[in-house]
C-alpha cells in the first residue's frame, strides 16, 4: 500500500503541472484507480476532495467525484460474530428472519434485510471488522506522506494539508460511531415530523450498538432510474421537487442536514402531499449542521446571485469565510461576475450548478478562494442533490426551484432573519424603495405556480404587513414614499401597479380553485 500511495505521489509531483489535456487526464484515472484499490479510508478521502475546487484541479474533480462507495461483502461468519459480541445474541435468536448474505455492502460496512418476530422488516447496518484500526492507520498514512509531499504536489494550498486530514479524520470517525447515527436520525425524524412527504426510517435501539445500526426497512424505489420511477407509477418531476425543497429546509430553516444525499440514500414511495412526492432518506452516518449567520448569509447570496449584484455577493463570500476579510475585491468582482453571470442569463432556469461548480473551480484556483471546512459538506450534500436531479431529469435546474421557496419566504416573513432580509432587498442604501426587485420576487413565485403560490404569499404578506412584527417593513415604506421632502407618487403608483398586476381577482380566484380541486391546477 505504502509503495503504491509513494508511486502516485511521485507521479502526481513530475507531471502534476503538465498543461497538457492528456497527462491530466491520465493522471486523474490514475488517481481513481489507486484510491479505488486502497480501501474504505482512501475512497473517503477521494470523495472529500471532489467537493474541493479550491485544492484540486478541476480536470482531476471530475473523476474523482465517480469514486463509488461500494466494496466486496465481508465474511457472513465475521458478521454474525459481531453482531452476537454487541447485542449479545447470535442473529438467529435476535430476529424472526436473518438471511445469509447482505442486501448492499459499502466501504464502512454491510446491509442485510430481516424480519423481526413482529412480522416488521428492517435493515440491520454491520460495520466492517478491524474499521476503527484500519482508518487510523491509513490515516497516519495518508498524514505522513501528505505533510512530506504538499511542497511538490500540484495542489493549491493556502493552509496546512495536515489540519484539513485532520478535520476529515474527525468526520470518518464520527460516521463510523453508529450510536451517533441512530441519534441523527432520531433528530432528522424530528425536523420533517409535519412534513408528510418525508420519511425517516425509525430506530430500533434495542437492536442497535456503536458497530450494529437497526432501522425500520423501508419498501421504495432507489432514485436512480427515471424509468424505474414511472414503472412504479412514481412522478419523477414531483420527487425531484421533494429532494431540493427537503434540501433547502435542512440548509436554510433547520441548519441541520444529511450531508450524503446520493441516490443510493433516497427512495421514493407511493403518494404526493402539495405537488410534492413522498420519498425517505436513508444513511444518517454523514451529518452536520450550520449556524444562523450562515444560514442567513446563504439565503442572501442566493438573491444576490439571482438579482446579478456581484459586489454584495463578493461580499457575502467574505462574510462566510470563502475569500479573506482583507483580500481585494476589486478583480474578484467582475472575475464573479463573469462565470456566474453569464450562466444565469436572463432566466433564472439557465442556472445549472453543476455546470457552475466546474467554472468556478477555476476561479477559486486561480483567486484566493478557500473552502472553509463547514462548507466542504455543504458542497456535497448540494452537489449530490442536484446531480441526483438531473439523473432523473437532464433538463433540471436547481435554481428553479430554489429561488421560489427562497422569494416565498422572503415576502412571507416569517421569522425576524427573513424579515431583516426582505428589507434589505427591496431597499436601497439611500432608503429607497426598488420596486423592480420587489417585481422580480413575485415573478418568481408567480412562475412556479400561477395563482396556486400566489394566495398564501397575498395573505401571508398583508398579515406581516399590518402586524406587530411588521413594523419595521412600513417604517421604512413610509419613509422611502416620502424621502427627501416630497412624495414620490412615481413609486407609490409603480407598487400599486405591480400589486394590481400581481393580485388580481382572477388570479386569485384561479389559486382558490386550484387549491380546492388539485386536478385543475
Amino acid at each position: 500500500m505504502f509503495w503504491r500511495l509513494t508511486s502516485l505521489v511521485i507521479v502526481l509531483a513530475i507531471q502534476g503541472n503538465s498543461d497538457d489535456a492528456a497527462v491530466q487526464q491520465r493522471l486523474a484515472r490514475r488517481i481513481l484507480t489507486t484510491l479505488s484499490d486502497l480501501g474504505p479510508c482512501f475512497i473517503k478521502v477521494g470523495q472529500a476532495l471532489s467537493t474541493r475546487p479550491d485544492l484540486v484541479r478541476r480536470d482531476w474533480l471530475e473523476e474523482l467525484t465517480r469514486l463509488q462507495d461500494d466494496l466486496p461483502a465481508f465474511s457472513q461468519r465475521i458478521a454474525e460474530q459481531l453482531i452476537e459480541a454487541e447485542l449479545g445474541a447470535p442473529p438467529q435468536q435476535l430476529f424472526a428472519e436473518f438471511p445469509s448474505y447482505p442486501i448492499a455492502a459499502a466501504s464502512l460496512g454491510q446491509v442485510y434485510k430481516a424480519q423481526l418476530a413482529d412480522g416488521r422488516w428492517v435493515a440491520v447496518k454491520v460495520q466492517r471488522p478491524e474499521l476503527p484500526f484500519i482508518l487510523r492507520r491509513d490515516l497516519t498514512i495518508i498524514r505522513s506522506l501528505a505533510i512530506m509531499a504538499a511542497p511538490w504536489l500540484p495542489l493549491n494550498l493556502g493552509f496546512g494539508l495536515g489540519a484539513i486530514i485532520d478535520e476529515f479524520g474527525q468526520t470518518l470517525f464520527n460516521e463510523i460511531d453508529y450510536l451517533k447515527e441512530a441519534d441523527n436520525a432520531e433528530t432528522f425524524a424530528q425536523l420533517f415530523l409535519h412534513h408528510p412527504e418525508v420519511t425517516v426510517p425509525s430506530v430500533e435501539r434495542s437492536l442497535s450498538s456503536r458497530r450494529v445500526l437497526t432501522t425500520s426497512w423501508i419498501h421504495g424505489t432507489k432514485l436512480q432510474n427515471r424509468r424505474d420511477l414511472e414503472a412504479h407509477h412514481l412522478d419523477p418531476a414531483a420527487l425531484i421537487r421533494t429532494g431540493v425543497i427537503s434540501g433547502l429546509q435542512q440548509l436554510l430553516e433547520f441548519g441541520y442536514f444529511h450531508a450524503d444525499p446520493h441516490p443510493g440514500n433516497l427512495f421514493a414511495l407511493p403518494g404526493q402531499t402539495n405537488g410534492m412526492g413522498h420519498m425517505a432518506y436513508v444513511d444518517f452516518g454523514m451529518m452536520d449542521s450550520i449556524n444562523d449567520a450562515d444560514r442567513l448569509t446563504l439565503t442572501g447570496a442566493v438573491v444576490h446571485l439571482i438579482n446579478r449584484d456581484f459586489e454584495a455577493l463578493a461580499k457575502d463570500f467574505v462574510t462566510l469565510g470563502f475569500l479573506n476579510p482583507k483580500a481585494d475585491l476589486a478583480p474578484i468582482i467582475p472575475a464573479l461576475e463573469l462565470v456566474l453571470g453569464g450562466a444565469i442569463g436572463e432566466n433564472v432556469g439557465n442556472f445549472n450548478f453543476k455546470a457552475i461548480t466546474d467554472r468556478f473551480s477555476e476561479l477559486m484556483y486561480d483567486y484566493p478562494f478557500r473552502v472553509p471546512a463547514r462548507f466542504a459538506l455543504i458542497i456535497r450534500a448540494v452537489v449530490s442533490q442536484e446531480g441526483m436531479a438531473m439523473r432523473l431529469d437532464p433538463n433540471f435546474r436547481i435554481l428553479q426551484v430554489a429561488y421560489p421557496y427562497v422569494a416565498r419566504r422572503l415576502l412571507a416573513g416569517d421569522t425576524a432573519e427573513m424579515r431583516e432580509k426582505l428589507l434589505e432587498v427591496i431597499f436601497d442604501t439611500s432608503g429607497r424603495l426598488r420596486i423592480e426587485r420587489l417585481e422580480n420576487l413575485l415573478e418568481v413565485v408567480e412562475h412556479d405556480g400561477p395563482g396556486l403560490e400566489l394566495l398564501p404569499v397575498a395573505r401571508d404578506g398583508l398579515r406581516l404587513l399590518f402586524s406587530r412584527q411588521g413594523r419595521s417593513l412600513r417604517e421604512r415604506l413610509l419613509i422611502s414614499l416620502v424621502a427627501n421632502d416630497r412624495l414620490h407618487t412615481d413609486d407609490l403608483q409603480a407598487l400599486l401597479r405591480l400589486l394590481r398586476r400581481t393580485f388580481s381577482p382572477r388570479k386569485l380566484a384561479e389559486g382558490v380553485l386550484a387549491r380546492l380541486n388539485p386536478l385543475a391546477a
